[in-house]
């Protein structure tokens, strides 16, 4: 009797045990550091993608549930919208009942106007041109909110946007209580308070942050199947993947190509699936530059076998034949092909002057790593050589750090820190219609407003781009966004090279996880067997 009470005593202890053992998730980010905790991230959208969808909700959100179909805005933190019927530029949101910031406070009204102030009211004490930087240029039409009663809001536009719900997935919201106490966001970012599913417990610069599951989140679907989330900034790919063979984490992105086959050799999970992002050239057409002949840009299109830059990335990518893929309802019908043709590309720049004794000389800006610029240094390199062998080009590199080379971006090609460059190569998402078409094509998208770095100004463009946001039927939109991408395409602004398919190197422990087909991901089902 006394070896069964102990072997159940035992085996008691070990459910126990079992049962109160904590999970970790350790990821290797291709950040060079921690992107800023102060509500509005830093390091483009991977900072949004760590930061802004653990720590915090926004009123809108994207649907990241299915690896198959295209994800949609869907509600947040506003359970339901609507433009006004007279005037469209007044939105009504409804906010969700019952949601707590992780430091116990209601979220309502107020809080939602609070945080609307802090980057778009200028004489409110909780203003901050950083957070500014993050935010505005993504929501460019916003011009502010008020109070209707606890639990609805209206949003005010400097014009008909039916881009609204969809910009406003990336305003997050902080706890005003937990701003008071800090009283600036600099203090605020040591100890960051959201109301999303993971709450703050440290961070080390340029080391680590590390958050734990808010096990009382308004989702009940999305709790953190997975106890305690650390992520690592590395930048450099050899690093990433030498640190998930040793071990020290669970889930790199962004694992280069050549390293792929030995990790699927060591029982490593490698998930990809295309999605909405691009990584291209912006090129700078102001006058002046060689870029600013459109036969130059249409050359460059043609010189470059994008197959080439596929197998160098193992074909963790598909060649770009503009912004969005070929079958979306975006793409149109080009009057301009983008393709592989030296021939062709030669011809082009000779007729704009250039060969033999004269040939084209351009500066690109890039960086050596960073958030979704996939394996800049290697593909970068093989285009300046393809553009050399196949057409004569010689291409020269700037190469500087990311977070330094996306504030680049946002001054435009005209600031002193552009260094002369003709092109800059900045990755982007285009699931929806701003992010993929408005901020680079619109005339007064340029900086410090938002990323029209090359400096387009073209009035056929502006319309087109106020025929889409002013559509409000989606049928109506998709149509506008054809037409306009049909031009872009023609224009050639951007050299489109590939599109990312998002590949990731995971431990066989890691379980729950599905590839969205979006630049954002969920870590809330993730767990670690």
């Amino acid at each position: 009797m006394r070896k069964i009470i102990t072997l159940a005593a035992v085996t008691l202890a070990l459910a126990a045990a079992s049962a109160s053992a904590q999970t970790t998730l350790r990821i290797g980010m291709t950040a060079a550091d921690i992107p800023a905790t102060t509500s509005q991230p830093d390091s483009g959208f991977e900072g949004n993608r760590f930061v802004g969808l653990t720590l915090f909700d926004a009123l809108t959100m994207w649907d990241l549930s299915s690896a198959e179909k295209a994800s949609t805005i869907i509600p947040g933190l506003a359970t339901e919208w609507k433009v006004d019927d007279k005037d469209k530029t007044k939105w009504v949101f409804k906010l969700r009942k019952g949601v707590k910031f992780h430091d116990g406070t209601d979220f309502n009204a107020d809080a939602a106007v609070f945080n609307f102030e802090k980057v778009l009211k200028k004489d409110a004490p909780h203003y901050d041109p950083r957070l500014v930087a993050q935010t505005v240029p993504r929501m460019p039409t916003i011009t502010g909110a008020r109070k209707i009663d606890d639990y609805t809001i209206e949003v005010q536009t400097s014009e008909p946007d039916a881009f609204v719900p969809i910009n406003l997935a990336n305003l997050f919201m902080a706890s005003p209580a937990a701003w008071a106490k800090a009283k600036n966001w600099a203090e605020f970012a040591k100890a960051p308070v959201g109301t999303g599913p993971w709450k703050f417990v440290r961070l080390v610069p340029r080391e680590r942050l590390e958050l734990v599951k808010n096990g009382d989140y308004w989702n009940k679907q999305r709790v953190p199947k997975t106890d305690r989330l650390v992520l690592i900034p590395m930048p450099e790919g050899n690093t990433r993947v030498a640190a998930l063979l040793s071990g020290q984490v669970d889930w790199i992105e962004a694992p280069p190509a050549d390293a792929i086959p030995q990790l699927r050799v060591k029982g490593f999970q490698i998930t990809n699936n295309p999605y909405p992002h691009t990584w291209p050239w912006q090129l700078n057409v102001m006058p002046g530059s060689p870029l600013a002949d459109k036969r130059v840009r249409q050359a460059l299109q043609v010189c470059v076998d994008r197959d080439g830059i596929r197998r160098l990335l193992g074909f963790n990518a598909l060649p770009a034949k503009g912004v969005v893929f070929e079958d979306h309802p975006w793409f149109g019908k080009p009057k301009f092909e983008v393709k592989y043709d030296p021939n062709m590309g030669k011809k082009l720049l000779a007729d704009a002057g250039y060969g033999g004794g004269k040939p084209l000389s351009i500066k690109v800006q890039i960086s050596a790593s960073g958030s979704g610029q996939m394996q800049p240094l290697a593909m970068n390199e093989y285009i300046q050589q393809s553009l050399k062998e196949n057409c004569g080009v010689n291409v020269e590199f700037d190469v500087i750090v990311w977070e330094t080379l996306f504030n680049n971006w946002r001054l435009g090609a005209k600031d002193p820190a552009a260094r002369g460059a003709h092109a800059i190569n900045v990755s982007f998402a285009w699931q929806d219609p701003f992010f993929g078409f408005a901020r680079f094509y619109d005339s007064r998208m340029v900086a410090p407003r938002s990323v029209n770095w090359g400096w387009v100004q073209n009035d056929e463009f502006d319309k087109l781009v106020k025929d889409a946001r002013s559509s409000f039927d989606a049928k109506a939109r998709d149509a506008a966004l054809a037409r306009l991408h049909e031009r872009a395409v023609e224009e050639s602004f951007f050299l489109f090279w590939v599109h990312d398919v998002g590949p990731r190197a995971l431990s066989p422990k890691v379980k729950g996880f599905v590839q969205a087909k979006n630049w954002f991901q969920d870590l809330s089902p993730v767990s670690m067997q």
